[in-house]
């Protein structure tokens, strides 16, 4: 039977804020010894409040607008209880039945046109702590340091369909997070964590079956990977004939499958109730508009200006915008020297190559996007050719020394002297008596190899319009 999978991505983001959620302990625990930035608030001791984070609430309510979301004027926090080791209070406080956000979208773009995926909710909660689980032993240590640090949990309407789609939705959440500098979005140190829940139903229904929730996924790579393993596993399962287990499965990235860790709880199985310590979050229309007149120019409205401004493609656009950083080095380029099509293809091609050659991003780049408009400045004005400037850039890319400095070291200017390009035109010409044959005789392709032979010559420096043009004027014809 052929299926059609149906997923929903719920995304963990921890905000970027000092201070944890409901108390005043610092969120900067990467790296610091276990258990030393908690406090009796954060570790639920007896006889203490919380207080909430204004940052993170303003980050909040910053993200549900930039989704096109509905700010909730008055919202509560409730108590999601459950008993695990890494939550020292027996409970999280989290957001259930009137969370701060309503509604929204993601537009991702697909082969066939833009699609928006909808959003469901966005809330508020408190992180909980980490296990620790050590190598050969038989017993889990744990660190609280990450209790209490603010997350929002952005839930997605069951719309995707592919885990194409789940990858393109969520590196476009992300680039939005960046943006608004809600997150550093680090899949890796665990700012930003998806689980996603997929379930299978026949091609032509509109029943959903049952859903498994896959956690555990800590790349882009890994969440396309898991859903096609558990699509793929789902179908199997109803094939033979069997029943999908409502459960939460955990991705092993090294076998590359998933693996059963519980049931699927409901939502009646975690007893929620208002948090009785909390006061009920009232926002002022005003509060809310003094937040949207902060929001940046956000992806698409800048890939829209990028097209419009500087005649780029929306491919071109595409890319240049994903990445709030690099989208903001390449506008500082264009700024000292106005080709934005010829710096475009130069970040695209070339300066992004070597950052993904190296596993690096834009962050990690040791010249200055003056530098590379400086580079296109010397390749339009004739100074070096393109083919040099590649070797130009390598040295840029290697040492971070501008471009000027490195054509003169090396002496590689271009040859602009019809005078000093002639004898090497000429050389070809009488080395070469076959090619010149072919080219008289109407094979316009021999002279791509004669301009080849002169470029040789000249170690590359000739330039190559002159050296097309004396080659056709001492041949004759067009060839």
């Amino acid at each position: 039977m052929d299926y059609q999978p149906v997923i929903g991505l719920e995304v963990h983001v921890q905000l970027s804020t000092r201070s944890k959620l409901f108390c005043g302990c610092s969120t900067d625990y990467s790296g610091k010894p276990p258990n030393t930035h908690v406090c009796p608030v954060c570790l639920g001791l007896p006889g203490v409040l919380p207080v909430l984070n204004d940052e993170a609430l303003r980050l909040a309510v910053k993200t549900v607008l930039a989704v096109d979301g509905e700010v909730a004027r008055f919202s509560q926090f409730a108590r999601k209880q459950y008993f695990y080791p890494d939550l020292p209070k027996a409970y999280q406080i989290s957001q259930y039945d009137r969370p701060i956000g309503l509604g929204g979208h993601i537009e991702i773009d697909l082969p066939g046109g833009p699609r928006r995926i909808g959003l469901t909710r966005i809330h508020m909660e408190e992180d909980a702590g980490k296990l620790v689980h050590p190598a050969g032993e038989a017993h889990s240590l744990v660190d609280y340091n990450r209790c209490c640090v603010p997350l929002i949990e952005i839930v997605s309407e069951p719309e995707l369909r592919t885990p194409e789609e789940a990858k393109l939705y969520l590196q476009k959440l992300k680039s939005v997070l960046e943006y608004l500098e809600a997150s550093d979005c680090n899949m890796e140190e665990g700012s930003l964590r998806c689980d996603a829940n997929v379930s299978l139903m026949p091609v032509g229904s509109s029943t959903f079956g049952a859903k498994a929730e896959v956690k555990n996924m800590n790349s882009f790579k890994a969440v396309a990977r898991a859903l096609e393993y558990e699509i793929e596993r789902q179908a199997k399962v109803l094939d033979d004939g069997g029943r999908v287990a409502q459960e939460t499965r955990l991705w092993d990235e090294a076998s590359g499958r998933t693996f059963p860790m519980r049931s699927k709880e409901d939502a009646h199985d975690y007893r929620y109730f208002p948090e009785p310590d909390l006061p009920p979050v009232v926002l002022e229309p005003e509060y809310i508009d003094s937040v949207r007149k902060s929001l940046p120019e956000l992806p698409d409205a800048r890939r829209a200006r990028y097209m419009a401004q500087f005649g780029l493609s929306a491919y071109d656009a595409g890319v240049l915008t994903a990445d709030r950083r690099l989208a903001g080095w390449f506008e500082t380029g264009v700024g000292v020297h106005p080709n934005a099509k010829a710096l475009s293809n130069w970040v695209q091609s070339e300066l992004l190559g070597y950052l993904n050659r190296d596993g690096l991003d834009i962050g990690a780049v040791k010249f200055s996007p003056a530098d590379l408009a400086e580079l296109v400045k010397l390749i339009d004005a004739g100074t070096i050719s393109g083919k040099i400037a590649k070797d130009v850039f390598a040295e840029m890319y290697a040492s971070g020394r501008p471009p000027a400095a490195v054509v003169r070291e090396k002496g590689l200017e271009q040859i602009s002297d019809e005078s000093a390009i002639e004898g090497a035109v000429q050389k070809a010409i009488e080395a070469n008596a076959e090619a010149v044959a072919s080219y008289r005789a109407g094979k316009p392709a021999a002279l791509g190899f004669l301009v080849g032979q002169v470029m040789r010559l000249t170690k590359g420096k000739a330039n190559p319009g002159l050296v097309n043009k004396l080659l056709r004027e001492k041949l004759g014809g067009e060839g």
